[in-house]
This record gives structure tokens, C-alpha cells and sequence, in this order.
């Protein structure tokens, strides 16, 4: 294989996101692997004045950036290794996808469910509509997990 296995984590503001990006951190470092980071830009909503729509995508373009630079901070205190960040606009789940199915590093796609109530959009379409077709596996990490307990299952 000529390039190391990835664990692929969906980056967003949700404290589930951190979840899912501990345990990908320690489950590459313990089996050397590398992280790759996506954020999704979702589109937004058609605004009559282009200058508006394009300061309001500028605006989720440089949050993005920010959110992911200080990720990446966190991979690399956790592994030692800098992770590749990836931004992408589109709808959240056929981005995703896409992202999996293009790259054949990937061999995990690591998301972590809310710890209550419904677990999450994506955790809904990974683990029923795509779950047959994926070309990796879904790991789902439980939103009401303690850190020790995942990093102990890490």
C-alpha cells in the first residue's frame, strides 16, 4: 500500500465532532495511521444581493479555516503528526461520501452520535441508506462516552 491508512472525521462546532476526532487522534497514533479532517460549508439559502450571499460565504469560508486550524493543533499534540484539513461546500452527507469514495486512503469514517436525542444526520444516512455501499468501515462513537473510557477503547 503506498499510502498510510486514514481515519476521515467530519469537523464541525458539535461537541460530538470532538468526540469522534479524540478517538480517530488515538486510534491512528496506536496503529499508525494517519487523520484527515473535513468540514462541509452547507450551501446557503439563495440571497437576492450577490455581495451579501458572497460576504456570507467568505465569512463560513475563513470560520471554516479558523475551526480547522485549531483541530489540526489538537491532532498534532495527540499524534504528533499534522492532519490533512479538507473544506468542501455541499450538502453534508453526499460530501462526505464523495470524500470517502475518492480517496482509497481512507479505511474509517469516524463520526460520534449525540449523547441524546436523535444521533445526528449523518450517523442516520452512514448507518442506514449507505451503510451497504460503503467502501470503509463507520465507526460511530457513543455521544455519552467518558474520556477515559475512550481513550481506553482507543
Amino acid at each position: 500500500m503506498s499510502e498510510a491508512e486514514t481515519y476521515l472525521v467530519v469537523i464541525d462546532s458539535t461537541p460530538e465532532s470532538r468526540l469522534a476526532l479524540r478517538y480517530a487522534a488515538l486510534r491512528a497514533s496506536h496503529v499508525g495511521a494517519q487523520v484527515k479532517l473535513l468540514h462541509v460549508i452547507e450551501p446557503a439559502r439563495f440571497i437576492q444581493w450577490g455581495g451579501v450571499q458572497a460576504a456570507m460565504e467568505a465569512e463560513a469560508e475563513e470560520a471554516a479555516e479558523l475551526l480547522l486550524g485549531e483541530i489540526q493543533n489538537e491532532v498534532t499534540t495527540l499524534t504528533g503528526k499534522r492532519p490533512e484539513a479538507i473544506i468542501r461546500r455541499g450538502k453534508a452527507a453526499e460530501t462526505v461520501l464523495a470524500v470517502v469514495k475518492e480517496d482509497d486512503s481512507i479505511r474509517a469514517l469516524v463520526l460520534a452520535a449525540a449523547a441524546k436525542g436523535s444521533p445526528g444526520p449523518l450517523i442516520d444516512f452512514f448507518s442506514g441508506e449507505a451503510a451497504g455501499s460503503m467502501p470503509c468501515l463507520v465507526m460511530i462513537v457513543p455521544g455519552g462516552i467518558g474520556r477515559e473510557a475512550l481513550d481506553r477503547l482507543a
